[in-house]
């Protein structure tokens, strides 16, 4: 299986395949949310990259660019990002956080209420694997 290094424009056409063979299978999420993404200190492209996570829709749409009128803005340098959202480490978050390595504005409890205790083992899975394809 090929890697390639997170957020590259290969690594979205991966993750986006790996998502969609799950589309069907995944069932409605928790918490509704729609959440912008600015991740800085990419190391490649402009250095910047805006993205969007919305679940309103009871699906998690994942995608580049920004939502209109989001619930949360969620500010993050790449490490970070990386950390949390490929590493799925939970308390990686929270220390960044504590040491403002991630921004929020907008509803805090939006946002939190997408980290619950409950782990879906599907999205466990899907996780796995967008994790194997990074390098």
């Amino acid at each position: 299986m090929a890697t390639h290094p997170f957020l590259t424009d290969e690594w979205i056409e991966e993750a986006r395949t790996i998502r969609e063979q799950y589309r069907d299978r995944a069932g409605p999420v928790a918490a509704a949310v729609r959440m912008n993404q600015v991740i800085t200190d990419v190391p490649f492209g402009t250095g910047t990259i805006d993205a969007h996570l919305d679940t309103s829709s009871g699906a998690v749409e994942m995608e580049l660019g920004h939502l209109e009128h989001p619930d949360v803005t969620v500010t993050l340098d790449y490490a970070t990002a990386r950390a949390v959202f490929v590493g799925q480490d939970k308390e990686a978050a929270m220390q960044a956080f504590m040491a403002g390595k991630i921004r929020v504005q907008g509803d805090m409890a939006k946002l939190l209420a997408m980290f619950g205790d409950q782990v879906d083992p599907l999205a466990a899975e899907v996780a796995q694997r967008v994790k194997a394809i990074t390098e």
